[in-house]
């Protein structure tokens, strides 16, 4: 089985159970786990993902306005990796290549391999989607274990607040700080999961732009900095970029963390479990162990 992954989430899939000697070919977003670095890049973005929040929002919409590609597929890379399976999304037009030029591109090849997109927009879509790949690449007990593994330990989170009756801080989860925008999706399901009520968003809807007053009348005990794409240092820049800003000065009595979200966010694959123990230890961190610095970082309050 020769696999090319479009999308991170589904090569963090493949590689969480134990599928990397099938994988050939992956985005050049693709980070972890490290091995990834050895297999082809297949794809390339028009944006300058190192800029800062506000010039890729822009970049993203004269990119779009004008009718170009935000991303573009090495054609001739994926042809000469004669994959028998194509992992791809129909979840975001902004995050990866999109679904109808992927199934384009299949369709030239010879032999034309399957396609598989994921969508995924709940926590238990993410887990569905991680079955369909191990069906996929012949490691359904694989999956199946992973998936066990998962439930417990969402488990162990829950009845240990239950035991505890612990409070359910408020919560507002920003994605993306230029313009402002709130995490949906799976997001809010990991907080309510986390024992926190998120009170931004709906679990299942799309991130949406909210106004800061907005935010601020929500009334949040707990803000989490999870810009999508970013990994935890770039969301501490984007953070303390906030409130640094005046019209933020409202939460400088407010517990604010910043998160690695392509570890624990923004990215719907195996790794969302992590998230939910990451955010139920900022969320009630008497009740459970500390967070690793490597994950969060405290803005204002102090890092559990």
């Amino acid at each position: 089985m020769r696999v090319v992954s479009l999308l991170p989430s589904a090569t963090e899939i493949v590689a969480s159970l134990g599928g990397m000697e099938h994988l050939v070919g992956v985005t050049h977003a693709c980070d972890h786990p490290a091995v990834v670095d050895s297999r082809v890049r297949v794809t390339r973005t028009a944006i300058d993902d190192r800029a800062a929040s506000g010039v890729i929002d822009a970049q993203v919409r004269e990119i779009t306005e004008r009718g170009a590609p935000l991303y573009t597929l090495h054609d001739d890379r994926i042809r000469a990796l004669h994959p028998d399976l194509i992992l791809t999304q129909a979840l975001c037009e902004v995050c990866a290549v999109m679904e109808d030029d992927v199934r384009a591109l299949a369709a030239r090849l010879d032999p034309v391999p399957r396609v598989i997109t994921l969508s995924a927009t709940s926590l238990d879509g993410v887990l569905d989607d991680i079955r369909t790949v191990g069906t996929a690449i012949d490691l359904s007990d694989e999956a199946e274990e992973f998936l066990a593994g998962a439930r417990a330990r969402m488990e162990a989170v829950h009845a240990t607040l239950k035991a505890a009756r612990a409070p359910r801080p408020r919560v507002a989860v920003i994605e993306w700080g230029d313009p402002l925008y709130a995490a949906g999706h799976w997001v809010p399901e990991m907080v309510r999961r986390a024992g926190g009520i998120d009170v931004l968003a709906k679990p299942g809807a799309h991130s949406v732009i909210v106004d800061l007053e907005a935010v601020r009348a929500a009334d949040p005990e707990v803000i989490v900095i999870a810009p999508c794409g970013f990994d935890l240092a770039r969301a501490v820049a984007e953070g303390e970029r906030l409130l640094a800003q005046p019209e933020w000065a409202w939460a400088a009595d407010r517990r604010v963390f910043a998160v690695d979200a392509n570890a624990f966010a923004s990215r719907p694959g195996p790794r969302l479990v992590d998230g939910i123990e990451v955010f139920a230890r900022l969320f009630n961190p008497s009740l459970f162990t500390p967070v690793d610095p490597v994950h969060a970082q405290a803005l204002r309050g102090q890092l559990p």
